[in-house]
């Protein structure tokens, strides 16, 4: 009998879908579930990527019913869903959405909630399937985590599974981070811990490991022989907004460094794995992490600073101390830049140059390789006056693609060599639209698939690189910039130390 190779279920190009199960996020009525979860639920069922036996349950303070919650999700989801609006859909989907009232410390709130999951299980047919989000300040995670033990309803078995999905800040240090760990995997098991950054379900992230590893292009100089410095940039154009409260505890080596940009370090330099699974990957990136090694100088090369009062797009924007819940005195970072080496065979002598920061002049993330300069130019100087390093970027967001920037003599009948650009856009290459990363995400935690989830090592690993760096901060006064600069002035006499200077996005 001939078989239909589009069935083989190792062909990635089939779209997955996953049994019957539930979904129950724990903070349902906060930003992240209104603005991201929810209308990733709903984009999922548009794409019929969702099972047919599928409930969400929500878990909340709010005094609502079923159909008052009901409503509140499709507000949400029509608001922010990325697909067409269809009615039908979200009709289908709301006769499965249930809602628990109750406090994280109600004993009988959780009873009625695994009673609930209990009964979908007979009137939606979900197989006892089911994974919680939990969508709650990471001080609740000891107190929910605990009343799921207590219900059983944490627990998998041979004909059902349970997962839990765990939101950054994974701790604040490496001791918190290991007793986090050791709480969450006494109640789940290790396979059942998904630890999200959403980083990492975006498209062109998920693209680095094909640009590198599909190609035989760009492996062969993806190293120190031809990589002169790699330069990793998050910048975000926003204050904190409504935040005060966890930023004023966390800072932006915390909330960013710590997670999306180790992340992206540990993809851009890990070693191919002998095959595409969440543990090759893993084995890969826990290599890099391991190897990462912090300057000897970090007075030089480990810079934080905090926003003052300056205009950016046109407009006024207020210094950190003015934001609304923060205090005048704060010393906590909104801008954290550091130097790091990675000592492997591959990348020894490259520095990796990492920043992030908030009321910079724009909204961008991207990867980019600064190669070394040709050894030998057969040109006048004033030939190649305005010649720079050649250069890959990956662009995460926004106008997600790639751009290689190299020299090209000028038209004309004199020789000049000038930097040009080629580039590749997402959005005019292909005609369908990237998933958001909650909607990859999502689909992933349903599946099964831990590939783009850090597991336990990778945090701890990560913290152990920003520990010592928090430790050296501790006590001192960031350095100022002003709202729509590119961070303090620090931050540029970094990279002069070294004879380099930061690419502008």
């Amino acid at each position: 009998m001939i078989s239909n190779p589009l069935r083989d279920p190792r062909d990635r190009r089939l779209p997955r879908v996953p049994e019957p199960c539930a979904l129950v996020v724990f903070g349902i009525t906060g930003d992240l579930a209104r603005k991201k979860l929810l209308p990733a639920v709903y984009d999922l069922a548009n794409r019929g990527l969702l099972p047919t036996n599928f409930a969400l349950l929500g878990f909340a303070r709010r005094d609502w019913g079923d159909t008052e919650f009901a409503d509140l999700a499709r507000e949400a989801a029509r608001k922010h869903a990325r697909t067409p609006w269809r009615e039908e859909v979200w009709q289908r989907l709301a006769t499965s959405v249930r809602f628990v009232q109750g406090s994280f410390d109600d004993d009988d709130a959780f009873d009625e909630l695994a009673g609930a999951l209990a009964e979908l299980e007979g009137s939606h047919g979900i197989g006892g399937n089911a994974a919680f989000y939990l969508s709650i300040p990471p001080a609740m995670f000891p107190t929910v985590l605990k009343q799921m033990q207590r219900t059983g309803m944490a627990e998998s078995t041979s004909d059902r599974w349970r997962r839990v999905v765990v939101e950054k800040p994974f701790g604040t240090d490496l001791p918190s981070s290991r007793a986090l760990n050791e709480l969450v995997d006494s109640v789940f098991g290790a396979d059942d811990v998904f630890r999200i950054d959403h980083y990492l379900g975006k498209e062109t992230v998920q693209n680095l490991m094909a640009l590198r590893f599909a190609n035989t292009l760009f492996e062969p100089v993806w190293n120190g022989h031809h990589v002169d410095s790699v330069q990793i940039t998050m910048a975000e154009d926003v204050g904190i907004g409504g935040r005060a409260g966890f930023y004023e505890e966390t800072g932006a080596a915390r909330d960013v460094l710590q997670n999306h940009l180790l992340q992206l370090l540990a993809l851009t330099a890990m070693e191919e794995p002998v095959e595409f699974s969440a543990e090759q990957i893993r084995i890969e990136k826990l290599k890099v992490l391991r190897a990462i090694s912090l300057p000897d100088d970090l007075r030089t090369f480990a810079v934080r600073g905090q926003y003052e009062q300056g205009w950016l797009a046109g407009e006024r924007a207020l210094g950190y101390h003015q934001e609304e819940g923060v205090d005048p005195r704060s010393t906590t970072e909104t801008f954290a830049a550091v130097r790091l080496g990675v000592e492997t065979r591959r990348w020894a002598g490259v520095p990796f140059y990492l920043r992030t920061g908030k009321r910079l002049p724009r909204r961008v993330t991207e990867i980019a390789l600064v190669f070394k300069r040709a050894p030998h130019l057969p040109f006048a100087d004033t030939d190649t006056e305005e010649l720079g390093n050649n250069q890959l970027v990956v662009r995460v967001q926004p106008d997600e693609g790639v751009t290689l920037k190299f020299g090209s003599k000028v038209p004309g009948s004199v020789m000049e060599v000038r930097d040009v650009s080629m580039d590749f856009l997402y959005g005019e290459q292909f005609t369908e639209a990237s998933p958001e990363a909650y909607e990859r995400l999502l689909l992933d935690v349903l599946l099964g698939d831990a590939t783009l989830f850090p597991r336990n090592a990778e945090v701890e690993a990560s913290w152990a690189v920003i520990d010592p760096l928090e430790e050296f901060w501790a006590g001192t006064e960031p350095d100022p910039y002003r709202a729509g600069e590119w961070g303090p002035r620090s931050a540029d006499e970094m990279l002069a130390a070294e004879k380099r200077q930061w690419r502008r996005p």
